[in-house]
């Protein structure tokens, strides 16, 4: 189990939100709803589909890598 108050924690929970609004404006109807603000609160869900998106083997690398190390490390 992964707490959320570790370093390891807030990685997998920023990679897992990174992950998640990349995939979702892949979705039509949820892109135009969730990520058509670029400013405010709601930006950040945009700012994290563009990294997602821009960055997607960098992501998938960190991912795979958080993945081995809280399966076979910790």
């Amino acid at each position: 189990m992964t707490n959320v108050y570790s370093f390891d924690g807030i990685l997998v929970f920023g990679l897992l939100f990174i992950c998640t609004c990349a995939y979702l404006k892949k979705v039509p109807r949820l892109n135009s709803w969730l990520l058509s603000e670029k400013k405010g609160v709601w930006g950040v869900f945009y700012k994290a589909a563009v990294i997602g998106t821009r960055l997607h083997i960098a992501v998938a690398m960190s991912c795979l890598a958080m993945a081995f190390y809280v399966i076979f490390l910790k």
